[in-house]
């Protein structure tokens, strides 16, 4: 097998092996940018910067004022914002993160049933209980303990009420 080719199952002539799809793990919220900086704050992730895409659309009239907010002293988008790895790759020209992503999007609605996806953190070994300390620092709850065979952690919600899991 190369890294271009790859031999199917029936042991037909090999094709292309695709890509890796590229992905971002969408949130919705009642207020991104409250949401962007729990979330940055909470994983050690950056805000995206979009400011001069923004500047760039505002400037050739395809984005309304009405669309944007200020944001840590930068224009933003009104209705979502993106944080990322801070190792990651990103787009200089539009501030798009290209690798590890969280993208908080308005929604009008409020969270009213439980995640069918979450986020589960792992800060090491020994070190649970001052990662939920310090996540309840940041505006997170403490849902309940789970003790069983399989492990223990903590059930908390964000500031929004949305659920993840500290191991």
């Amino acid at each position: 097998m190369t890294d271009s080719t790859a031999e199917s199952a029936s042991g037909a002539t090999p094709g292309p092996v695709p890509a890796p799809v590229h992905w971002k793990l969408v949130v919705d919220a009642a207020d991104p940018h409250a949401q962007a900086d729990f979330w940055a704050s909470a994983l050690h992730y950056e805000a995206e910067d979009n400011s001069a895409l923004i500047e760039r659309l505002l400037e050739l009239g395809a984005l309304p004022g009405a669309a944007t907010l200020e944001f840590h002293g930068r224009p933003a988008f009104r209705d979502l914002i993106a944080v990322r790895h801070p190792d990651d790759p990103y787009d200089p020209d539009s501030g798009t993160g290209q690798g590890r992503r969280l993208l908080f999007q308005r929604v009008p609605e409020a969270k009213t049933v439980k995640n069918r996806l979450h986020i589960d953190l792992h800060p090491g070994t020994g070190r649970r209980a001052d990662e939920v300390a310090r996540l309840r620092g940041l505006g997170a709850s403490v849902l309940k303990e789970v003790e069983e065979p399989s492990g223990a952690w903590t059930v908390m919600a964000d500031p929004e009420g949305n659920e993840f899991c500290v191991h």
